[in-house]
Protein backbone atom coordinates (compact mmCIF):
# COMPACT_ATOMS: atom_id res chain seq x y z
CA UNK A 1 0.00 0.00 0.00
CA UNK A 2 2.87 2.36 0.82
CA UNK A 3 4.36 1.88 -2.66
CA UNK A 4 0.96 2.57 -4.26
CA UNK A 5 0.49 5.66 -2.07
CA UNK A 6 3.95 7.01 -2.96
CA UNK A 7 3.29 6.43 -6.65
CA UNK A 8 -0.05 8.19 -6.37
CA UNK A 9 1.51 11.16 -4.53
CA UNK A 10 4.20 11.50 -7.19
CA UNK A 11 1.60 11.46 -9.95
CA UNK A 12 -0.44 14.11 -8.14
CA UNK A 13 2.65 16.30 -7.84
CA UNK A 14 3.36 15.90 -11.56
CA UNK A 15 -0.25 16.65 -12.38
CA UNK A 16 -0.23 19.77 -10.20
CA UNK A 17 3.02 20.98 -11.77
CA UNK A 18 1.55 20.80 -15.27
CA UNK A 19 -1.79 22.34 -14.29
CA UNK A 20 0.03 25.24 -12.60
CA UNK A 21 1.91 25.94 -15.83
CA UNK A 22 -1.28 25.65 -17.89
CA UNK A 23 -2.78 28.32 -15.65
CA UNK A 24 0.06 30.74 -16.33
CA UNK A 25 -2.21 32.90 -18.45
CA UNK A 26 -4.53 33.27 -15.47
CA UNK A 27 -1.64 34.54 -13.36
CA UNK A 28 -0.73 37.05 -16.07
CA UNK A 29 -4.30 38.37 -16.26
CA UNK A 30 -4.49 38.62 -12.45
CA UNK A 31 -1.19 40.53 -12.24
CA UNK A 32 -2.27 42.82 -15.06
CA UNK A 33 -5.48 43.75 -13.27
CA UNK A 34 -3.75 44.38 -9.93
CA UNK A 35 -1.09 46.49 -11.66
CA UNK A 36 -3.69 48.49 -13.57
CA UNK A 37 -5.68 49.15 -10.39
CA UNK A 38 -2.58 50.26 -8.48
CA UNK A 39 -3.34 47.94 -5.57
CA UNK A 40 0.32 47.73 -4.52
CA UNK A 41 0.43 51.53 -4.19
CA UNK A 42 -2.53 51.36 -1.82
CA UNK A 43 -0.95 48.70 0.40
CA UNK A 44 2.59 50.07 0.52
CA UNK A 45 4.31 49.28 3.84
CA UNK A 46 1.63 47.69 6.01
CA UNK A 47 -1.25 45.24 5.67
CA UNK A 48 -4.55 46.70 4.50
CA UNK A 49 -8.06 45.35 4.85
CA UNK A 50 -9.68 44.11 1.67
CA UNK A 51 -12.73 46.34 2.12
CA UNK A 52 -10.47 49.41 2.35
CA UNK A 53 -8.60 48.44 -0.80
CA UNK A 54 -11.88 47.85 -2.62
CA UNK A 55 -13.27 51.24 -1.57
CA UNK A 56 -10.12 53.07 -2.65
CA UNK A 57 -9.76 51.21 -5.97
CA UNK A 58 -13.45 51.26 -6.87
CA UNK A 59 -13.75 47.47 -7.01
CA UNK A 60 -16.14 44.78 -5.74
CA UNK A 61 -14.70 43.76 -2.38
CA UNK A 62 -15.50 40.01 -2.45
CA UNK A 63 -14.07 39.70 -5.97
CA UNK A 64 -10.97 41.76 -5.18
CA UNK A 65 -10.36 39.59 -2.12
CA UNK A 66 -10.50 36.46 -4.28
CA UNK A 67 -8.05 38.02 -6.72
CA UNK A 68 -5.59 38.96 -3.95
CA UNK A 69 -5.87 35.53 -2.32
CA UNK A 70 -4.99 33.94 -5.65
CA UNK A 71 -1.94 36.17 -6.03
CA UNK A 72 -1.06 35.37 -2.42
CA UNK A 73 -0.96 31.71 -3.45
CA UNK A 74 1.68 32.52 -6.11
CA UNK A 75 3.81 34.70 -3.86
CA UNK A 76 2.93 38.34 -4.62
CA UNK A 77 0.95 39.05 -1.45
CA UNK A 78 0.56 37.63 2.02
CA UNK A 79 -2.64 37.36 4.06
CA UNK A 80 -1.41 37.79 7.65
CA UNK A 81 -5.00 37.61 8.91
CA UNK A 82 -8.24 36.83 7.08
CA UNK A 83 -9.15 39.59 4.64
CA UNK A 84 -5.98 41.66 5.21
CA UNK A 85 -3.20 41.77 2.63
CA UNK A 86 0.45 42.80 2.52
CA UNK A 87 3.09 42.83 -0.18
CA UNK A 88 5.93 40.34 -0.52
CA UNK A 89 9.28 41.45 -1.91
CA UNK A 90 8.16 40.16 -5.31
CA UNK A 91 4.83 41.97 -5.11
CA UNK A 92 6.51 45.20 -3.99
CA UNK A 93 7.84 45.55 -7.52
CA UNK A 94 4.27 46.46 -8.52
CA UNK A 95 4.54 49.70 -6.53
CA UNK A 96 4.95 52.64 -8.89
CA UNK A 97 7.16 54.46 -6.39
CA UNK A 98 9.65 51.60 -6.00
CA UNK A 99 13.12 52.11 -7.52
CA UNK A 100 12.75 48.53 -8.74
CA UNK A 101 9.21 49.05 -10.05
CA UNK A 102 7.93 46.76 -12.76
CA UNK A 103 4.39 48.12 -12.67
CA UNK A 104 4.48 49.57 -16.20
CA UNK A 105 6.25 46.43 -17.42
CA UNK A 106 3.49 44.29 -15.87
CA UNK A 107 0.76 46.47 -17.35
CA UNK A 108 2.34 46.37 -20.81
CA UNK A 109 3.01 42.65 -20.98
CA UNK A 110 -0.42 41.85 -19.56
CA UNK A 111 -2.06 44.38 -21.89
CA UNK A 112 -4.84 43.15 -24.22
CA UNK A 113 -2.71 44.24 -27.20
CA UNK A 114 -0.08 41.62 -26.37
CA UNK A 115 -2.41 39.03 -24.90
CA UNK A 116 -4.45 39.01 -28.12
CA UNK A 117 -1.28 38.59 -30.16
CA UNK A 118 -0.24 35.62 -28.02
CA UNK A 119 -3.50 33.92 -28.94
CA UNK A 120 -1.95 33.67 -32.41
CA UNK A 121 1.08 31.66 -31.22
CA UNK A 122 -0.13 28.65 -33.18
CA UNK A 123 -0.16 30.78 -36.34
CA UNK A 124 3.47 31.76 -35.72
CA UNK A 125 4.59 28.21 -35.04
CA UNK A 126 2.76 26.92 -38.13
CA UNK A 127 3.85 29.63 -40.56
CA UNK A 128 6.91 31.30 -39.01
CA UNK A 129 5.10 34.63 -39.36
CA UNK A 130 4.47 37.25 -36.70
CA UNK A 131 1.20 36.56 -34.92
CA UNK A 132 0.94 40.24 -34.00
CA UNK A 133 0.56 41.27 -37.65
CA UNK A 134 -1.93 38.48 -38.24
CA UNK A 135 -4.07 39.59 -35.27
CA UNK A 136 -3.72 43.38 -35.43
CA UNK A 137 -3.19 44.00 -39.13
CA UNK A 138 0.16 45.78 -38.85
CA UNK A 139 3.53 45.27 -37.20
CA UNK A 140 4.05 45.83 -33.48
CA UNK A 141 6.02 49.08 -33.62
CA UNK A 142 3.72 50.76 -36.15
CA UNK A 143 0.65 49.70 -34.21
CA UNK A 144 1.93 50.85 -30.80
CA UNK A 145 3.25 54.13 -32.22
CA UNK A 146 -0.31 54.97 -33.28
CA UNK A 147 -1.67 54.24 -29.78
CA UNK A 148 -0.67 57.21 -27.65
CA UNK A 149 -1.30 55.68 -24.21
CA UNK A 150 0.08 52.28 -25.21
CA UNK A 151 3.18 53.89 -26.72
CA UNK A 152 3.88 55.82 -23.52
CA UNK A 153 3.28 52.68 -21.47
CA UNK A 154 5.63 50.66 -23.69
CA UNK A 155 8.39 53.26 -23.36
CA UNK A 156 7.95 53.30 -19.57
CA UNK A 157 7.99 49.49 -19.47
CA UNK A 158 11.23 49.39 -21.44
CA UNK A 159 12.73 51.96 -19.09
CA UNK A 160 11.84 49.80 -16.08
CA UNK A 161 13.28 46.72 -17.77
CA UNK A 162 16.55 48.56 -18.44
CA UNK A 163 17.25 49.80 -14.91
CA UNK A 164 19.08 46.80 -13.48
CA UNK A 165 21.09 46.20 -16.64
CA UNK A 166 21.89 49.92 -16.84
CA UNK A 167 23.26 50.00 -13.32
CA UNK A 168 25.31 46.84 -13.83
CA UNK A 169 26.74 48.09 -17.11
CA UNK A 170 27.55 51.52 -15.67
CA UNK A 171 29.34 49.97 -12.69
CA UNK A 172 31.04 47.05 -14.41
CA UNK A 173 32.36 48.27 -17.77
CA UNK A 174 35.55 50.31 -18.26
CA UNK A 175 34.53 53.50 -20.07
CA UNK A 176 37.88 55.23 -19.68
CA UNK A 177 38.78 54.80 -23.37
CA UNK A 178 35.64 56.57 -24.60
CA UNK A 179 34.61 60.20 -24.82
CA UNK A 180 31.29 59.92 -26.64
CA UNK A 181 28.77 57.09 -26.30
CA UNK A 182 25.97 56.45 -28.81
CA UNK A 183 23.06 54.37 -27.54
CA UNK A 184 21.32 52.95 -30.61
CA UNK A 185 17.69 52.06 -29.96
CA UNK A 186 18.07 53.68 -26.54
CA UNK A 187 14.42 54.58 -25.98
CA UNK A 188 13.97 57.12 -23.21
CA UNK A 189 17.68 57.14 -22.34
CA UNK A 190 17.51 55.13 -19.09
CA UNK A 191 20.61 53.11 -19.97
CA UNK A 192 22.72 56.02 -21.15
CA UNK A 193 21.63 58.22 -18.26
CA UNK A 194 22.92 55.60 -15.82
CA UNK A 195 26.24 55.45 -17.65
CA UNK A 196 26.68 59.22 -17.84
CA UNK A 197 25.76 59.61 -14.18
CA UNK A 198 28.73 57.46 -13.16
CA UNK A 199 31.10 58.68 -15.90
CA UNK A 200 31.32 62.49 -15.77
CA UNK A 201 33.89 62.60 -18.59
CA UNK A 202 31.45 61.15 -21.12
CA UNK A 203 29.05 62.78 -23.54
CA UNK A 204 26.28 60.82 -25.22
CA UNK A 205 23.54 60.51 -27.80
CA UNK A 206 20.31 58.53 -27.44
CA UNK A 207 19.25 57.46 -30.93
CA UNK A 208 15.89 55.84 -31.68
CA UNK A 209 12.73 56.24 -33.72
CA UNK A 210 10.67 59.36 -33.15
CA UNK A 211 8.16 57.48 -30.98
CA UNK A 212 10.90 55.58 -29.17
CA UNK A 213 12.90 58.65 -28.22
CA UNK A 214 9.89 60.84 -27.40
CA UNK A 215 10.33 60.57 -23.62
CA UNK A 216 14.13 60.87 -23.64
CA UNK A 217 14.57 64.64 -23.15
CA UNK A 218 12.55 64.61 -19.93
CA UNK A 219 14.24 61.42 -18.67
CA UNK A 220 17.71 62.84 -19.32
CA UNK A 221 16.77 66.06 -17.56
CA UNK A 222 15.49 64.17 -14.51
CA UNK A 223 18.75 62.23 -14.39
CA UNK A 224 20.75 65.46 -14.47
CA UNK A 225 22.67 64.60 -17.63
CA UNK A 226 20.77 66.60 -20.27
CA UNK A 227 23.71 69.01 -20.64
CA UNK A 228 25.92 66.12 -21.75
CA UNK A 229 23.46 64.12 -23.81
CA UNK A 230 21.13 64.75 -26.73
CA UNK A 231 18.22 62.73 -28.08
CA UNK A 232 18.10 62.16 -31.83
CA UNK A 233 15.38 60.50 -33.90
CA UNK A 234 16.23 58.44 -36.95
CA UNK A 235 16.40 55.03 -38.60
CA UNK A 236 19.44 53.04 -37.50
CA UNK A 237 19.18 50.87 -40.60
CA UNK A 238 19.89 53.94 -42.70
CA UNK A 239 21.89 56.52 -40.78
CA UNK A 240 23.52 56.64 -37.35
CA UNK A 241 25.73 59.24 -35.65
CA UNK A 242 29.26 58.80 -36.99
CA UNK A 243 31.35 60.40 -34.24
CA UNK A 244 31.06 57.96 -31.35
CA UNK A 245 33.84 56.14 -29.56
CA UNK A 246 31.49 53.55 -28.09
CA UNK A 247 28.21 52.30 -29.56
CA UNK A 248 25.76 50.45 -27.31
CA UNK A 249 22.91 48.31 -28.63
CA UNK A 250 20.80 46.92 -25.79
CA UNK A 251 17.93 44.47 -26.24
CA UNK A 252 17.53 45.41 -29.90
CA UNK A 253 18.71 42.43 -31.92
CA UNK A 254 16.06 40.26 -30.27
CA UNK A 255 13.45 42.39 -32.07
CA UNK A 256 14.74 41.60 -35.54
CA UNK A 257 15.21 38.70 -37.92
CA UNK A 258 18.68 37.49 -38.86
CA UNK A 259 18.46 39.41 -42.13
CA UNK A 260 17.48 42.65 -40.41
CA UNK A 261 20.06 42.17 -37.66
CA UNK A 262 22.80 41.79 -40.24
CA UNK A 263 21.52 44.91 -41.99
CA UNK A 264 21.77 46.83 -38.71
CA UNK A 265 25.29 45.59 -38.09
CA UNK A 266 26.34 46.53 -41.63
CA UNK A 267 24.89 50.00 -41.07
CA UNK A 268 26.95 50.29 -37.89
CA UNK A 269 30.11 48.98 -39.55
CA UNK A 270 29.86 51.36 -42.51
CA UNK A 271 29.27 54.49 -40.42
CA UNK A 272 31.04 54.08 -37.07
CA UNK A 273 34.76 54.97 -36.87
CA UNK A 274 37.23 52.12 -37.30
CA UNK A 275 38.56 52.93 -33.84
CA UNK A 276 35.15 52.62 -32.14
CA UNK A 277 33.85 49.75 -30.03
CA UNK A 278 30.43 48.10 -30.24
CA UNK A 279 28.73 46.75 -27.11
CA UNK A 280 25.79 44.40 -27.55
CA UNK A 281 23.86 44.09 -24.28
CA UNK A 282 21.19 41.41 -24.23
CA UNK A 283 20.29 37.82 -23.58
CA UNK A 284 22.62 35.10 -24.83
CA UNK A 285 20.90 31.74 -25.03
CA UNK A 286 22.75 28.60 -23.96
CA UNK A 287 23.56 26.24 -26.79
CA UNK A 288 21.13 23.68 -25.36
CA UNK A 289 17.94 24.49 -23.43
CA UNK A 290 17.68 23.88 -19.70
CA UNK A 291 15.50 24.91 -16.78
CA UNK A 292 18.11 27.35 -15.42
CA UNK A 293 16.92 30.57 -17.12
CA UNK A 294 13.43 30.11 -18.53
CA UNK A 295 12.78 33.86 -18.90
CA UNK A 296 15.07 34.24 -21.90
CA UNK A 297 13.31 31.36 -23.67
CA UNK A 298 9.95 33.01 -23.07
CA UNK A 299 11.44 36.24 -24.39
CA UNK A 300 12.53 34.34 -27.50
CA UNK A 301 8.98 33.07 -27.99
CA UNK A 302 7.60 36.55 -27.35
CA UNK A 303 9.78 37.84 -30.18
CA UNK A 304 8.41 35.14 -32.47
CA UNK A 305 4.86 36.22 -31.69
CA UNK A 306 5.23 40.00 -31.67
CA UNK A 307 8.23 41.24 -33.63
CA UNK A 308 9.54 38.42 -35.79
CA UNK A 309 12.88 38.56 -33.98
CA UNK A 310 14.64 36.02 -31.80
CA UNK A 311 17.16 35.52 -29.04
CA UNK A 312 20.51 34.03 -30.07
CA UNK A 313 23.31 31.87 -28.75
CA UNK A 314 26.90 33.05 -28.39
CA UNK A 315 27.94 31.10 -31.48
CA UNK A 316 25.13 32.68 -33.51
CA UNK A 317 26.20 36.16 -32.41
CA UNK A 318 29.82 35.41 -33.30
CA UNK A 319 28.89 34.24 -36.81
CA UNK A 320 26.61 37.22 -37.38
CA UNK A 321 29.26 39.71 -36.24
CA UNK A 322 32.02 38.07 -38.30
CA UNK A 323 29.85 38.14 -41.42
CA UNK A 324 29.22 41.87 -41.03
CA UNK A 325 32.81 43.01 -40.48
CA UNK A 326 33.30 42.74 -36.72
CA UNK A 327 35.58 40.72 -34.49
CA UNK A 328 34.43 39.69 -31.02
CA UNK A 329 36.78 40.92 -28.32
CA UNK A 330 34.95 39.40 -25.34
CA UNK A 331 31.69 37.81 -24.19
CA UNK A 332 30.73 38.32 -20.54
CA UNK A 333 27.70 36.23 -19.68
CA UNK A 334 25.42 37.75 -17.05
CA UNK A 335 27.60 40.86 -16.72
CA UNK A 336 24.66 43.30 -16.92
CA UNK A 337 22.17 41.98 -14.40
CA UNK A 338 20.25 39.25 -16.23
CA UNK A 339 21.85 40.29 -19.52
CA UNK A 340 25.23 39.62 -21.10
CA UNK A 341 27.75 41.94 -22.76
CA UNK A 342 29.37 41.20 -26.10
CA UNK A 343 32.23 43.55 -26.96
CA UNK A 344 33.14 43.75 -30.65
CA UNK A 345 35.34 45.96 -32.80
CA UNK A 346 35.62 46.57 -36.56
CA UNK A 347 37.66 43.72 -37.97
CA UNK A 348 40.46 45.95 -39.15
CA UNK A 349 40.89 47.34 -35.63
CA UNK A 350 42.30 44.16 -34.08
Amino acid sequence: MTEIANDSAEKMDLRAALIEKIGGYMTAHAIGVVAELGIADLIKDEPRAGHELAAESGTHEPSLRRLLRTLTAVGLFTEPEPGHFALTDVGSQLRSDSPDSLRAFSRMFCHPILLRAWQGLGHSVTTGERAFDHVHGKNFYSYVADQGDANRLFNEAMSEESRIAAGQLAAGYDFSHAKKVIDLGGGDGTLLAAVLSTQPHLRGVVFDSASGVAEAPDALKRAGVADRCEALAGDFFQDIPEDGDLYIIKSVFQDWSDEDSRALLRSCRSQMPDSATLLIVGSVLPETASTDQPIMFFTDLNMLVNTGGRERTESEFRVMLQETGFDVRSVRLGAAGPLSIIEAVPAAAL
